[in-house]
């Protein structure tokens, strides 16, 4: 399908509107047919095939979240593209739930629109040359070990999404290996072939944050001895993924929200306004919704964010997947040390089995290359693995472990373990809890 020639269905009632953005849409190459309301597109819809459908969400008759659902349940297949106020962008999250392509806020950027049109017609091209989703996921296979439900999940909803132009934010628990859920959804978009940028949100001070996402001029500030592009333009025309996005200042949220909502940017120390074309991937370990309430993070950048969330299921969810994951880290680290080792001791096995892996895959991934380091012998044993594994064998996921006579740095790693799981990952409380600073915490952590 030539997208030039693609047929588009335009629904709006405001006449003026309507007017304006099928003389535009015309004169961009497309034939277009209109209609007012959600019931005359759906009839449309059932008379012929339209290409793309952009659609109003508040209509008189019929508004556009009931069209979408409508249209989708008929031809599931059809992109569909929503316009929507700014004051009522949860109706757009609603309706990229229900199956909508992506949504645009009003008043319209016109080049947004053009562009947006074209990589959904682009979308739909692509779709009808391959047969199924998940047979096109293009990543590391090993990079997402596993059998279990929830894994499978994982993937069919990255095979879902990765094609769209929808924000994807991501969250789970540390360790669950979420920036590799970002590079498959990234490596299966439409942009994979553009760079994918990534920055770690809680690694960095606020003003350093700024420049290293935004850029900065020469002489902007201390240090600042020539032009830097940010993140922001490094990832242009690919995707940006935000680490730790719930550690983001009041201050932060500001701006990224204005970068989002309005694709532009300045440099730090710059008056000039650079248009920006990015996808963005978020993460985040803490319970954003809770933090809103909180009034710890912008409700209007939360929905920005969570148009669409991926979880990334914690490593006791999948207990099944545990083995497989274990052979797989024992095989690599047994390569890398050149150490000639066949496997796990039945006692060592069960013991990972019935451990609550509070640091999830890269905790087991530590304490398999652990266990090959100290390894003498053919079999890991109890014995190589670490004191936190074995001294909770018979503990279960929701008690806390016995405390035997343990080295202080073990007490001090299962107290900031304990303190973070009660806490849903907020730092800033697990560090009151703990009597100390964040920043001390920030230090363990990282050691």
């Amino acid at each position: 399908m030539q997208t030039s020639n693609a047929h588009i269905l335009l629904v709006e009632d405001d006449l003026s509107h309507c007017t304006i953005l099928e003389a535009l849409i015309n004169g961009w190459g497309y034939r277009v047919s209109v209609a007012h309301n959600g019931r005359q597109a759906l009839e449309q819809v059932r008379a012929q095939p339209f290409d793309l459908i952009l659609s109003d969400v508040r209509m008189a008759e019929m508004d556009g979240i009931a069209a979408l659902k409508a249209i989708k349940s008929y031809n599931p297949a059809i992109p569909i593209l929503i316009m929507t106020a700014y004051s009522n962008v949860e109706s757009a999250v609603e309706a990229i739930k229900a199956g909508a392509y992506d949504y645009l806020t009003k008043p319209l950027d016109f080049d947004t629109l053009q562009l947006t049109l074209a990589r959904a017609l682009e979308h739909t091209s692509l779709k009808s040359e391959n047969q199924d989703l998940k047979q096109r996921l293009r990543f590391d296979q090993q990079n997402f070990i596993g059998r279990s439900e929830p894994m499978r999940k994982l993937l069919e909803m990255i095979a879902m999404i990765a094609p769209s132009e929808a924000t994807v934010l991501i969250s789970g628990e540390s360790g669950t290996g979420k920036e590799l859920i970002a590079r498959a959804v990234h490596a299966n978009s439409l942009r994979k072939e553009r760079p994918l940028v990534s920055i770690n949100c809680a690694a960095l001070s606020e003003s350093l944050l700024e420049s290293e996402l935004f850029g900065h001029e020469k002489g902007a500030f201390t240090g600042a001895d020539k032009r830097r592009e940010g993140r922001f333009m490094e990832a242009d025309q690919g995707t940006l993924f935000l680490d730790e996005i719930g550690e983001v200042s009041p201050l932060m949220q500001a701006k990224l929200l204005r970068a989002i909502q309005e694709r532009e940017i300045q440099r730090v120390g710059s008056n000039q306004t650079l248009s920006v074309d990015v996808r963005l991937i978020a993460a985040t370990n803490r319970d954003l919704l809770a933090d809103v309430e909180a009034g710890r993070f912008r409700q209007d950048l939360y929905y920005r964010l969570n148009v669409v969330t991926v979880d990334s299921p914690p490593l006791r969810a999948r207990s099944e997947d545990i083995p497989l994951l274990a052979m797989h880290f024992l095989a690599k680290f047994a390569e890398r040390n050149r150490k000639p080792v066949k496997g796990f001791t039945p006692l060592a096995m069960d013991m990972l089995l019935k451990y609550p892996w509070p640091g999830n895959v890269r905790e087991l991934e530590n304490s398999v290359e652990r266990g090959v380091i100290l390894l003498s012998g053919d079999f890991i044993s109890e014995k190589e693995l670490p004191l936190s594994i074995s001294q909770c064998v018979d503990v279960q996921p929701d008690r806390r472990c016995s405390q035997a006579i343990q080295p202080l740095e073990q007490v001090e790693k299962q107290a900031i373990l304990a303190a973070l799981e009660q806490t849903a990952g907020n730092k800033t409380e697990a560090a009151k809890q703990l009597g100390i600073t964040r920043k001390t915490l920030l230090a363990k952590l990282q050691k």
